[in-house]
């Protein structure tokens, strides 16, 4: 009995220390989204969904929950802000090129269609980032007349 107090008080004692260190937070400015937002035209609703669905993991511009300040939820957190923003960032728009930037929509559309975005690890805790039938519809309507757009630009040789 005595072995496991002495490790229940380690644990405790990493566990306590662990909280004075953290990852990085993804904190930039909302002015980084707009030339995405200038570039592809989203109407109201499409931007109200972005905002309340999109900006945490695919931007610099994160709204942290209270619990991103627990070692190790911040660290998990993190790398799913990461990962996101490895395949789809609003806030680098402008250094991709335009068949960069279609592939993403193609992408986009393909993950809201399948309801494979948002996570559902990220709406268990943000129940109104829960895309409805008809903000799929929206999103996917709306990343289609964005792609048209960049297939009548002209191509690099």
């Amino acid at each position: 009995m005595k072995i496991i107090k002495k490790i229940l008080i380690l644990l405790l004692v990493v566990f306590v220390v662990a909280q004075f260190f953290g990852p990085e937070k993804n904190v930039g400015e909302l002015a980084s989204i707009e030339p995405f937002l200038s570039e592809t035209n989203p109407p109201e609703n499409i931007k109200a969904i972005l905002k309340e669905s999109c900006y945490d993991c695919h931007s610099n511009v994160t709204r942290y929950p209270w619990y991103n300040n627990i070692t190790p939820v911040n660290y998990w957190l993190a790398d799913h802000v990461t990962d996101g923003k490895k395949h789809f960032n609003m806030s680098n728009w402008e250094g991709l090129s335009t068949k960069k930037k279609d592939h993403k929509f193609e992408e986009l559309i393909e993950m809201v269609e399948e309801k494979e975005m948002p996570l559902p690890s990220y709406t268990w805790t943000h129940t109104e980032a829960k895309l409805t039938d008809a903000q799929i519809q929206d999103m996917v309507s709306w990343a289609k007349q964005v792609r048209f757009k960049y297939s009548l630009e002209p191509k690099p040789d």
